[in-house]
């Protein structure tokens, strides 16, 4: 008789009875960190006509959540079902998991939906909560994403709603609209790399949420927990000692988890007999449905059917549809304080609902609306223009519903000699920027051109005003402006040792001013700058990681305007100025950089039937050109000979010919030559 060992998780204890022969087993399995493992073991054994189990329950860290056959099903369920059922408000507990991009938050969604049986093994994927291709393709998180879980600790039934986050700081406005939502936070960390979210977990600090350290990856070779544990203490000033250590790929740790959460995150308030108070969170716009808000309870209850009203924008509708995310959408009949749920009211109008309003009841309005949230500061500005001047009122269609998914995203019209029709967007960085010309392109059937990103300049004028500036057509000119402030940031860098020379060097050529240098432990380094942001929203990343072999990561956070020697730099074609390449640059930049913009626009525009002069200027002063000659036709090939004042006359003759086409004649710019000549600024910016 051969048999078979599985591992499965088992929430109750085995049934006791003659049909089922008990043993109780504990196994001790030693990994190479010292962690004492132990798993629910059960014993297969089957013949040719039938079959029997023997169960043996034991206490366990770590539980193998992947089941093998249909039969496993059930135990890892027995957690997750009748998950839409009610728990005492003392029994619910709202978390978010915090975490830089590739330290596994993912994977440790994925296993906490598994184990809570909310989510079953046949129907599990990779990245489950991240559901745009967008996401899947760069292996990040974009969108946050809710999901409700029912958990049994000590065989009581609590309801754990999970709100999942982003790891780039480009995202950290999502971050803290979940941190509002919840009580407690999860700080995952790669136990091989040292600590790298510190905006968000600073942000949890203030929002006085409880926040649990957690170590992942324990599992791999290179794991070094004891190291980060000290980089966390040190650089954030948490207390670790109680830290978590876990592989959310293998399983390890996964129940410790969950009981850290309902033991040491506190339960909301209970405030269900007060008038509702329901904060919006998040929202985006369905073909059918029209706009779907996702919310948390603060105070009282709402009941499909009631009729609810939106504080902010003073709009009422009928809730057709509430429920729960668990994590597809589920429909519950009510909902009460502590709860995350979503609705659906047949909101047409995209503004009749926006992130950060208070729902409340109709019939029994709260006094006060909820303070909301902090409205978001858009630090990268760049121009969205449709190839197809038809397309404009789609792209201002699909701006406005974006927006409701996307509330940091900021836009206004634009009009351009050039471009046609198109709008001026803000964003909170350079990867903000490109997910959201990929989403439009995407979700939306547009085909957009990008103009070269730009910060908000503050511009003083001789006048005594003050203008803030993001497109380099709106500068005032040269006399009338006094002095020009650009936005600088302070930038965090971690790096190994063998590195720190060639981050030096790298924030030294982008103006970057040198604050400290702390070791954090023997072999990783923290480099502290003051930049000018425009010199960051370029390749400065992408330079970053090149430099350093990917070992280094860097935070940055944005400290006030300071004043510099900025100038406007024209590009003249044939003498008429080309708003749409014009760029704001460093005085000492600015030959180089109209040098290359001269040179790559000689080699991309057509010849002309004329001369045509392509000049880089500062205000009248014209520091790089090149010029396109003229396509001649060869007027003294009829010449044989004779006297040299016959072809003197032919070719004078022609040239007032030029003289005056190139009065009258106009260049057109091909599309191609701007988009090849944008993407040029970004590289050279």
């Amino acid at each position: 008789m051969a048999t078979n060992l599985k591992l499965s998780l088992s929430s109750q204890l085995p049934p006791h009875g003659n049909q089922h022969r008990c043993a109780r087993t504990t196994i001790l399995v030693h990994h190479h960190f010292s962690i004492r493992t132990s798993y629910s073991l059960q014993a297969y054994s089957s013949s040719k006509n039938k079959s029997w189990r023997r169960r043996s329950r034991v206490c366990c860290k770590a539980v193998d959540v992947q089941p093998k056959d249909a039969s496993d099903f059930e135990a890892t369920a027995i957690a997750g079902r009748d998950r839409l059922l009610k728990v005492p408000t003392e029994k619910i507990r709202n978390f978010s998991i915090i975490a830089h991009i590739d330290h596994g938050k993912s994977t440790l969604a994925d296993k906490l939906l598994q184990v809570t049986g909310t989510v079953q093994s046949r129907d599990m994927k990779e990245q489950f909560l991240d559901n745009m291709d967008l996401e899947r393709e760069r292996g990040i998180t974009i969108k946050l994403q809710a999901a409700r879980m029912r958990f049994l600790y000590e065989n009581e039934p609590y309801c754990l709603n999970l709100i999942d986050t982003p790891g780039h700081v480009d995202f950290s406005y999502e971050v803290s609209r979940s941190l509002a939502a919840c009580e407690g936070a999860l700080l995952v960390v790669d136990a091989s790399q040292a600590s790298q979210t510190l905006a968000n977990v600073y942000l949890a600090l203030e929002n006085n949420l409880e926040v649990i350290p957690v170590l992942n990856k324990i599992d791999l070779p290179g794991a070094e927990p004891s190291r980060v544990v000290q980089e966390i203490e040190e650089v954030i000033g948490l207390d670790c000692s109680n830290a978590i250590y876990c592989s959310a790929k293998e399983g390890i740790g996964i129940n410790e988890i969950l009981n850290a959460i309902v033991q040491r995150i506190p339960p909301p308030l209970d405030s269900a007999g007060q008038p509702l108070r329901a904060l919006i969170f998040d929202s985006y716009y369905d073909a059918y449905r029209g706009v779907i808000v996702y919310f948390r309870v603060i105070d009282g209850t709402v009941k499909k059917g009631d009729r609810i009203f939106f504080m902010a924008s003073g709009k009422d509708y009928f809730a057709d549809e509430i429920g729960v995310l668990s994590p597809n959408q589920q429909q519950v009949d009510e909902l009460y304080a502590g709860e995350v749920g979503y609705m659906s009211a047949s909101i047409r109008s995209v503004a009749d609902a926006r992130v950060g309003d208070t729902i409340t009841n109709y019939s029994r309005k709260a006094e006060q609306s909820l303070p909301g949230y902090k409205e978001a500061t858009p630090m990268v500005f760049c121009g969205l223009f449709p190839v197809d001047a038809d397309q404009f009122p789609d792209l201002r269609d699909a701006l406005e519903k974006l927006q409701l998914n996307d509330a940091a995203l900021k836009f206004e019209p634009e009009t351009s000699s050039a471009m046609g029709f198109g709008f001026r967007c803000g964003f909170l960085g350079l990867l903000h920027m490109e997910i959201v010309q990929e989403r439009l392109e995407r979700e939306y059937n547009l085909t957009l051109i990008t103009t070269a990103p730009s910060v908000v300049y503050r511009v003083h004028c001789v006048n005594g005003e003050t203008v803030e500036c993001s497109n380099p057509s709106a500068l005032p000119e040269q006399g009338k402006r006094k002095s020009i402030e650009e936005p600088m940031v302070k930038i965090e860098m971690l790096t190994p040792k063998d590195y720190i020379g060639s981050l030096m060097e790298l924030s030294q050529d982008r103006r970057g001013e040198f604050k400290g240098m702390k070791f954090i432990t023997e072999n990783r380094a923290s480099l502290t700058y003051e930049m000018p942001l425009a010199e960051m929203v370029g390749d400065f990343f992408d330079q970053l990681k090149s430099r350093s072999k990917g070992y280094a990561s860097m935070e940055y956070s944005f400290i006030g305007y300071k004043e510099s020697d900025l100038i406007k730099l024209d590009v003249l074609i044939n003498g008429d100025g080309v708003e749409p390449l014009a760029t704001i640059v460093h005085k000492d930049k600015a030959y180089s950089v109209g040098r290359a913009l001269t040179q790559k626009l000689k080699e991309l525009i057509p010849r002309q039937m004329f001369k045509v002069p392509i000049q880089a200027c500062i205000g009248s002063k014209v520091i790089a050109s090149e010029s396109l000659s003229a396509i001649r036709k060869d007027v003294l090939a009829k010449c044989y000979g004779g006297d040299i004042s016959r072809k003197k006359k032919l070719l004078k003759k022609q040239a007032a010919g030029k003289k005056r086409m190139k009065a009258i004649g106009k260049v057109d710019v091909p599309q191609e030559a701007f988009m090849a000549v944008l993407k040029l600024e970004k590289e050279v910016l």
